[in-house]
């Protein structure tokens, strides 16, 4: 059960950074500004969202590595 979690995380980070890359080639192709800004905003938008993911991720494991030093202990 913890396997899926943690793919299903990393498949959200996947997700995230193309849809910031996608986004980032939108803003590339843009001929109005107001276009570009928007898929610039859209990028950094889901480029926290995959910061985010990342970090959840790694506090996840650190959690779970400490509980499973701590019920090794025990």
């Amino acid at each position: 059960m913890v396997e899926a979690h943690t793919t299903t995380r990393s498949k959200d980070r996947e997700t995230y950074l193309l849809r910031a890359e996608a986004a980032r080639a939108e803003a590339a192709e843009a001929t109005l500004a107001n276009v570009r800004e928007r898929c610039l905003r859209a990028e950094a938008a889901w480029m926290e969202m995959a910061a985010r993911a990342e970090r959840t991720e790694t506090m996840r494991a650190q959690r779970e590595s400490e509980k499973a030093h701590q019920e090794s202990v025990v």
